[in-house]
């Protein structure tokens, strides 16, 4: 019970300062999970954002959820979707009740302009942090040329081509899965 009442503080924390969607949180969870109670992984955490983001809904969610469920099993993957979504849901009903007064304001606009600049900024430190992290020793597989390959077309598919992501998701999955086989863990291993 102890354990399940940690991850709800935990993600109740990371979601109530969670601003910008699920790439904001990679900072936050690389402080509070990896940094701070050593939870999991630099590296884990990369593996859960490719399941969420390949899974229906929103990315923070799902990955609030796989890692509540490697701490805890079912019920602390409820918990820790519960943690993570009920500061957010308060709040947004909050600002949505106030903030339809003042969202003309161009006051308002240039702050969201701002927060906007700074989310991407996090998302761009900790992109840079894991990339570092998963050279020097997290996951040599990386070094891998096909893993490259696969991700450099993927890039060029959605950047030149704008194709579709879920072809671009389904195509590097069945690349990875012919190329690598079953030599990637599992985001789900413990």
């Amino acid at each position: 019970m102890k354990a399940l009442l940690e991850l709800f503080l935990v993600f109740a924390k990371i979601g109530s300062i969670t601003f910008g969607g699920g790439y904001a949180m990679l900072p936050i969870l690389e402080r509070e999970l990896v940094q701070k109670r050593a939870w999991t992984t630099s590296a884990a955490i990369l593996e859960y954002y490719t399941i969420a983001q390949v899974t229906p809904g929103i990315i923070a969610v799902n990955v609030a959820t796989i890692i509540g469920y490697n701490r805890c099993g079912v019920p602390g993957g409820i918990i820790a979707t519960l943690g993570f979504a009920l500061p957010s849901l308060t709040m947004i009903v909050i600002i949505a009740q106030t903030l339809r007064n003042f969202a003309d304001m161009p006051v308002v606009q240039h702050c969201f302009n701002g927060i906007r600049l700074a989310v991407g900024a996090l998302i761009l430190d900790t992109v840079c942090k894991l990339v570092k992290n998963l050279r020097n020793k997290e996951l040599p597989l990386l070094k891998n040329i096909i893993i490259l390959i696969i991700f450099m077309a993927s890039f060029a598919l959605s950047l030149m081509f704008n194709a579709n992501p879920v072809i671009i998701v389904l195509s590097a999955g069945l690349c990875g899965f012919v190329f690598l086989g079953n030599r990637v863990p599992t985001p789900f291993s413990k």
